[in-house]
C-alpha cells in the first residue's frame, strides 16, 4: 500500500524501507530512500479520519509558510501518505542534557526552547487565519464540555485512586465553574490549539530551526493551554526563572502578530497550569496505577510539585471546595516528599523542617487546660461540656470514653457526633496546611468537667481520625484517665 503510493508519487518503488519506532499512536512510520539516499516518511494510519485532519492542516500550515512538512501524497481513502523527511533528532532529544544536568539548561538549549514558542505563536495565530475549523477532529472547539472531559479524565483516574472523601456535587461545581472560565473568550479572533506541544512533537533541521509534528489533534482554543502544557510539563525540569524567560519570549513573537494584554494572559496562564495538572495526573494514574506503566509513576512526583505551587499561589481559590480535596490531595503521606528544582529545594511550600507531629489531649477543666511543652502556643482547646454526660449515670460512672457502654451512649444519642462534625472539618484543613509548611508540632485539647466520658471519647475519635487521613504520628494523651497512646506513622 504505501509502496504502491511511493511509486505513484516517484515513479519507481523505493530502494529500501525502514521502519521507525512506534510513538504513542496507532500509526506505523516508515522511513522509504531511493538509490541516492534521499528520503521521505511514509505513514499508515488504521484511523483514516485522524489521518485526513493531519494531512488538511499540514496543507495549511504548509501553504502559509509555517515550519510543518510537506504532505507529498495520500492515498484517495487517507489509509496512508507520504510527507517530507524532518530527520531524526526532536527537540526532547535535543535537551536531554538539560533535563539531566544539575545544572539546568545551557544558553544554546535556551535558545532551541525560545526558537520553538515563537514558532509556535505563529502556529497559534497565522495557522488559524483561514483555517476551516469544520476539518477537524471533535471537538472542533476548546469548550466547557470538552474541558469538563479533562477534569473527569483527573477524579475518576486520579483522585478516586485515593481515600480522600469528597462532596461530588461541590466538586462538579467547582469544575464546571473552572471550566467556564478557562473557555471564556478574550479576543475578538480564533487562534490554534494544537493541545499537544511537547518537546516530543518538534523535530529540529540540520540548522537547529523547530518543524512541528502530530498536531491533528487541535482544535480552536485558547493560547495558554499550550504554554502551559510545554513549559509545566512535569519531566521537563524547568525551572521558574527559565519558565518566565521563555513566556517573556512567545510573548514578544504573540505581540508581533495580535495586541496582547500581557498581564490577562498571565493570570490565565496560571490558571491553565491548574488544569493542565489535573489533566496530566489523570492520565498518569490511567497509564500507571492501571496500567502499570513505570515513565508514568515516575512522573507523578514532578506534577504534584507543580499542582502544589498552584495551590500556593492561590490560583485555586475561586473554587474552594476543588481547593481544600486538592490540598489534601498534595498532602497525602507518599506525595509529601519535598521536589526539587534543578538542585534547589523550592521554599515557598515549606516554613519548617517537618514531620509534624500531633498531640490530642482530654482533661478536665477543674484541673487546668493542658500545658503546652513544645513552646507553639497550644493549638485548639474544645469544651465539650454542651452534649449530654454519661458520667451524670450510675453505670458509667466508672468507666470512660474508651469503653464501649459509654460510646454506644454517646453515638445513640447524636449529641457528640454533631459536636465533632464542625470539628473534623476544621482539624482536616489545619493539619494539612501544617503539613505543606512543614510545621512539626499541633495540640488539639478536648476538655469536659471531668476528664473522662465525653473529653475522652472526642480526643480519640479526632486522634484516629487524623491519623487515618494523613498518616502522620499522633501522641494521645488522655490526662486525668493517665493513659498515653501513639499512632505511629504509616
Amino acid at each position: 500500500m504505501l509502496h504502491t503510493l511511493y511509486k505513484t508519487h516517484f515513479g519507481k518503488a523505493p530502494h529500501k524501507s525502514s521502519p521507525l519506532a512506534k510513538a504513542g499512536s496507532n500509526r506505523q512510520y516508515f522511513r522509504l530512500e531511493d538509490e541516492q539516499g534521499a528520503s521521505v516518511i511514509g505513514v499508515i494510519g488504521t484511523d483514516k479520519a485522524e489521518n485526513q485532519c493531519f494531512v488538511y492542516l499540514c496543507q495549511h500550515f504548509y501553504e502559509k509558510g509555517l515550519p510543518v512538512p510537506q504532505i507529498l501524497a495520500c492515498a484517495e481513502d487517507y489509509s496512508c501518505y507520504l510527507q517530507t523527511d524532518l530527520g531524526t533528532v526532536s527537540l526532547f532529544d535535543a535537551l536531554k542534557r538539560g533535563r539531566e544536568s544539575a545544572e539546568g539548561y545551557n544558553a544554546a538549549e535556551r535558545t532551541l526552547i525560545a526558537r520553538s514558542l515563537r514558532q509556535l505563536a505563529r502556529l497559534q495565530v497565522v495557522g488559524a487565519q483561514g483555517l476551516d475549523f469544520d476539518q477537524l477532529l471533535s471537538p472542533t472547539h476548546f469548550t466547557t464540555q470538552a474541558a469538563m472531559f479533562d477534569f473527569n479524565y483527573f477524579k475518576y483516574c486520579f483522585l478516586r485512586t485515593t481515600d480522600i472523601a469528597f462532596d461530588e456535587v461541590k466538586l462538579q461545581r467547582d469544575m464546571e465553574q473552572m471550566a467556564a472560565d478557562l473557555t471564556k473568550a478574550e479576543t475578538p479572533y480564533s487562534t490554534f490549539l494544537y493541545r499537544d506541544y511537547q518537546a516530543r512533537n518538534v523535530m529540529l533541521s540540520s540548522e537547529g530551526e523547530p518543524y512541528f509534528i502530530d498536531f491533528q489533534g487541535g482544535k480552536c482554543g485558547p493560547l495558554q493551554y499550550d504554554i502551559a502544557s510545554f513549559l509545566w510539563q512535569a519531566s521537563a525540569k524547568y525551572s521558574a526563572e527559565l519558565r518566565a524567560d521563555m513566556i517573556e519570549e512567545y510573548l514578544d513573537e504573540l505581540s508581533s502578530l495580535v495586541e496582547v494584554d500581557k498581564a490577562a494572559f498571565i493570570e490565565k496562564l496560571n490558571l491553565f497550569v491548574l488544569f493542565r495538572t489535573l489533566q496530566v495526573l489523570g492520565a498518569y494514574g490511567l497509564r500507571g496505577y492501571f496500567e502499570r506503566k513505570q515513565y508514568f509513576l515516575d512522573s507523578i512526583p514532578h506534577a504534584i510539585a507543580n499542582l502544589r505551587q498552584s495551590l500556593e499561589d492561590g490560583v485555586c481559590t475561586p473554587y474552594p471546595h476543588l481547593e481544600q480535596t486538592l490540598y489534601r490531595l498534595v498532602n497525602l503521606p507518599q506525595f509529601m516528599t519535598k521536589e526539587k528544582d534543578n538542585g534547589q529545594i523550592s521554599k515557598s511550600a515549606y516554613d519548617g523542617q517537618g514531620p509534624l507531629v500531633v498531640r490530642v489531649f482530654s482533661f478536665s477543666y477543674k484541673k487546668g487546660i493542658p500545658t503546652d511543652e513544645s513552646g507553639n502556643g497550644g493549638g485548639y482547646v474544645f469544651d465539650c461540656r454542651s452534649t449530654h454526660n454519661p458520667g451524670r449515670y450510675e453505670p458509667y460512672k466508672k468507666l470512660t470514653g474508651l469503653d464501649q457502654p459509654v460510646i454506644d451512649f454517646l453515638e445513640d444519642d447524636g449529641e457528640i457526633l454533631a459536636f465533632l462534625e464542625h470539628i473534623y472539618p476544621l482539624a482536616e484543613a489545619h493539619v494539612a496546611r501544617y503539613i505543606q509548611r512543614g510545621f512539626t508540632n499541633l495540640m488539639f485539647s478536648f476538655g469536659c468537667t471531668g476528664g473522662q466520658h465525653r473529653s475522652v471519647y472526642s480526643a480519640q475519635h479526632l486522634a484516629e481520625f487524623i491519623h487515618n487521613k494523613f498518616g502522620i504520628e499522633v501522641r494521645i494523651c488522655h490526662r486525668e484517665q493517665g493513659i498515653t497512646q501513639t499512632l505511629d506513622a504509616k
